[in-house]
């Protein structure tokens, strides 16, 4: 696929001082748990976008949908301004295309981030929460087969920090009990199971752009499906519910209705729809940064080596993250859990490591019904939640991102042996 747009004219010596500027902005006081990582490259192409007039949904979109639909392994690919419009978008599509009534059941990960829920909710759909396994913290395969009920429509499969669940079960659980399923992959960009990647392997898929994932657009996120109904679907949603463009004629001229009569394809709204769109600034950014996500994870890779390494005589205290055989984790954090037996506490060693400097994170919601924006919506919760409720209390996650210094990897486990050294544990 040939890229046709990077026409800005630049001197050696300006993309010699953006890439010292950007040195500069990227030489980190602080050891962040996130950090967009990227080159003059993804700034002239925004450049070029503003510098042509392309500030809003355009050629550079389309190009980067291609492009990664194309890395991903599905069909089609439609991209918007968040993952959470993502999420919110691609279960709407699944409500139209197969007439799901509000109400219905979506069964989902207690353990996760709080926009896999929310958009259930907000659908009018209703959550069902069920525990994650204790080694690699994904949706449980067991606890999903028990939580069926007769208004189950939609499973939702997380791949926690870019750690790929156990997908292929899951899949024959829906297949069984003819369930739709869709794969939130917004922390797993380029993770794998064999050599089939994370995202195409259920009904429609989303992914994120946010900041501090493993590849960023500022913003942003992804839908994708195999599906030419479900791309429609996501065409018209994704931008007010008009009629999709390829439904216009070559004229764009008028769109026979017995109310509307001949009315202009532009202005007719077939659904109630959102404004998710994408700009084309953020898809410059979006082109170069995928074409460096393979060797942006394999840095990550490097980074958690030396922590697996460096924390490994603290196996006693820490479960350190495990990866399943076959799967290719991508590593969107360095997860923790303290273990039960640990002589103290996760607000103990997360304080010493702020105090150093070192950004750690929970692991996200911990355990979702229990926040307080959801413990009075409607839900259904399969069991007691007994992992994601310890992952809720003792779980951290810390940075492993490539803008990280080989100093500042051996100061995060330096800091590591400090803190047991003083508790002589």
């Amino acid at each position: 696929m040939k890229n046709k747009f990077y026409k800005l004219q630049v001197t050696p010596k300006i993309k010699k001082e953006i890439r010292k500027l950007l040195f500069k902005k990227n030489s980190l006081s602080k050891i962040t748990v996130g950090w967009p990582v990227f080159d003059e490259k993804e700034i002239l192409g925004a450049l070029d976008s503003l510098l042509n007039i392309r500030i809003t949904q355009g050629p550079k979109v389309e190009y980067f949908e291609k492009m990664f639909a194309k890395y991903l392994g599905k069909k089609f690919a439609v991209a918007v301004n968040s993952g959470t419009s993502a999420n919110i978008l691609a279960l709407d599509t699944l409500i139209h295309a197969h007439g799901i009534p509000r109400g219905s059941e979506v069964i989902l990960p207690a353990a996760t981030f709080s926009s896999v829920a929310s958009p259930v909710l907000q659908l009018g759909l209703k959550p069902v929460y069920v525990d994650v396994d204790h080694v690699f913290y994904n949706i449980d395969p067991a606890e999903v087969e028990k939580a069926i009920s007769k208004k189950t429509r939609i499973i939702i499969v997380v791949h926690s920090l870019g750690n790929p669940a156990d997908i292929q079960k899951i899949l024959g659980i829906a297949k069984k009990h003819k369930l739709l399923v869709l794969e939130d992959c917004c922390e797993a960009h380029g993770a794998r199971l064999g050599k089939k990647m994370v995202g195409s392997f259920g009904d429609i898929a989303t992914l994120s752009f946010f900041v501090a994932h493993n590849i960023t657009t500022g913003e942003g996120g992804m839908v994708f499906t195999n599906q030419a109904k479900y791309r429609d679907l996501l065409l018209s949603l994704r931008e007010f519910g008009r009629l999709p463009s390829q439904q216009y004629d070559n004229k764009r001229s008028r769109y026979k209705d017995k109310v509307l009569g001949y009315y202009d394809t532009r202005y007719v709204f077939k659904y109630l729809g959102y404004n998710f769109r994408m700009t084309d600034i953020e898809a410059a950014m979006g082109i170069e940064q995928l074409k460096k996500l393979d060797r942006l994870n394999k840095k990550r890779l490097k980074i958690v080596r030396a922590y697996d390494r460096g924390l490994k005589k603290f196996e006693r205290w820490l479960q350190l993250p495990t990866t399943a055989r076959g799967a290719y984790h991508t590593f969107y954090g360095y997860s923790i859990i303290i273990k039960r037996n640990a002589p103290f506490t996760r607000k103990e060693i997360t304080l010493f490591l702020e105090q150093n400097s070192i950004e750690t994170r929970p692991f996200f919601a911990g355990c979702l019904p229990d926040q307080p924006g959801f413990r009075n919506q409607p839900k259904r919760v399969v069991g007691a939640l007994p992992v994601a409720r310890w992952i809720r209390d003792n779980a951290i996650f810390i940075g492993c991102h490539p803008a990280l210094s080989r100093e500042q990897v051996k100061k995060v486990i330096r800091t590591f042996e400090d803190f047991f050294n003083e508790r002589k544990t």
